[in-house]
């Protein structure tokens, strides 16, 4: 066999082997969860029920139903039993600093994203929620957490421990461009590498 058929042979090979690998990742099963979970809501009189009812169909079939500030998603973590219920809150937009030395950089401003988490699972959670969260803009941007303490309230525990059926509340900072129009929120569990990830729009 001659130099040149021996070195096609091995270029064939190389691009089947990296065919297969590329499969292989792309079945990996992580996927973006953003249909939030029915919220409970409080007896009303029949008429007032329908009417309501007709509003949210109408809504439904105008745009997909995607998970918004307020709204919760179920996540799974990487550990059989290991699930959360996760709710953004509230978010605040140019949160200002609970102190006179920390501040965002110049040409920076601070998101601060209310999480609370809830375990719902049959194991306890322990993780840093601050390593699994991070912000998008409209234009794909993304960006990470920032430890800082804002006047909306208090910071997320850089080491929540949960029983099951504990929870746990507190805000998670981001550091973004000013002229960046924050678009959505993620989450995901095991300090972010877990399969599932959340999605919240912000409006």
């Amino acid at each position: 066999m001659s130099n040149y058929s021996r070195i096609r042979l091995t270029a064939a090979a190389a691009a089947v082997i990296g065919a297969l690998t590329v499969t292989a990742c792309a079945g990996s099963g992580d996927s973006v969860v953003d249909k939030p979970k029915a919220k409970a809501s409080a007896k009303a009189d029949s008429g007032q029920q329908k009417a309501e009812e007709a509003k949210e169909a109408a809504k439904k079939e105008a745009a997909p139903e995607v998970a918004e500030t307020g709204d919760t998603l179920a996540l799974k973590g990487m550990e059989d039993g290991s699930k959360l219920d996760v709710t953004v809150v509230k978010v605040v937009d140019n949160a200002k600093s609970s102190d006179e030395f920390t501040a965002p950089e110049s040409g920076n401003r601070w998101l601060a994203v209310q999480f609370q988490l809830v375990n719902t699972g049959t194991k306890a959670y322990t993780d840093s929620p601050q390593n699994g969260a991070q912000v998008a803009d409209d234009q794909g941007q993304q960006f990470q957490t920032t430890f800082a303490e804002v006047t909306a309230g208090p910071s997320m525990s850089s080491a929540v421990r949960l029983k099951p059926g504990a929870k746990a509340l507190g805000w998670i900072v981001f550091e973004v461009p000013k002229a960046s129009k924050v678009a959505t929120v993620q989450f995901a569990m095991d300090s972010g590498f877990a399969e599932q990830t959340g999605e919240w729009k912000l409006t």
